[in-house]
């Protein structure tokens, strides 16, 4: 039989290049508002939200081209589309083809439980680095036009790197759930409701006192030290790879002990 994993970014090539091409898309499309936003016109709106609700919400240097993207493009827009592109893509890989009965036909090749999870983790991640890699090249296209110059080549690669890792962390969850509980709608839900807690966690942490909760955020790995003004953040890089090790030990050791005949 084909690589699991060849075979499995070829099913998904539609989907990997719509979440990819739509995510560069967009995020070059609120990028490029930046020499409106450096006028002061933004800026101005926002002042009128509480210093809480700027220092949340990372709206307190707009004026700056690291800021602005740190706040909108990298900190909202781009990082959401790529979460819910990791959690479809990890949903489908061993829930979605168990409930559809898909997973045995491939099981009665000569494939292990352990080699099939890890080609569609492989495949996941290709596919989060392929859709960071065009928004890399997305904002290096329009770069100099959209003013962002002050930000450097490293320091966006520094944070579509990071990007590439939250998308494959989460899907890597979403294989996790899929593996433990060979249940699709668990996956999703599972995941979804981990984005929303960490992203909060990452966000409002400071301002209900619990400062400590964002440390348990991948969110906070992703973007917490501001990769675009200090380039690679490698302590943070390592702790999400670590993360995404042990979600996939966790998901080989509980795929392999489930009886999939139940």
């Amino acid at each position: 039989m084909p690589s699991v994993m060849t075979k499995s970014l070829w099913d998904s090539r539609r989907s990997l290049a719509g979440f990819a091409v739509g995510t560069a898309l967009v995020g070059a499309m609120y990028a490029g508002f930046y020499p409106q936003v450096a006028d002061g016109a933004m800026g101005q709106a926002v002042e009128g939200f509480s210093p809480a609700m700027r220092e949340a919400l990372n709206m307190e240097d707009l004026s700056s081209a690291a800021g602005y993207l740190g706040s909108s493009v990298f900190g909202i827009i781009v990082p959401l589309i790529a979460v819910i592109y990791g959690i479809a893509t990890g949903t489908r890989a061993i829930a979605g083809d168990e409930e559809a009965g898909y997973l045995d036909l491939l099981l009665a090749h000569p494939v292990t439980r352990t080699r099939l999870l890890l080609h569609r983790f492989l495949a996941l991640t290709i596919g989060a680095f392929a859709l960071a890699g065009l928004v890399w090249l997305a904002m290096l296209t329009i770069r100099s036009g959209a003013q962002l110059d002050t930000v450097s080549i490293a320091q966006f690669t520094a944070q579509c790197l990071a990007l590439a890792l939250l998308a494959t962390f989460f899907g890597t969850a979403a294989i996790t759930i899929g593996a433990v509980t060979g249940s699709r709608a668990a996956a999703l839900a599972g995941t979804a409701v981990l984005g929303v807690l960490t992203y909060a966690a990452n966000t409002f942490a400071a301002q209900i006192g619990a400062d400590a909760a964002r440390y348990a955020s991948p969110f906070h790995y992703y973007i917490g030290d501001e990769p675009l003004r200090n380039g690679f953040q490698w302590a943070d890089l390592g702790i999400l790879t670590a993360a995404i090790a042990l979600l996939v030990s966790t998901a080989i050791t509980a795929f392999n002990r489930r009886d999939l005949t139940s």
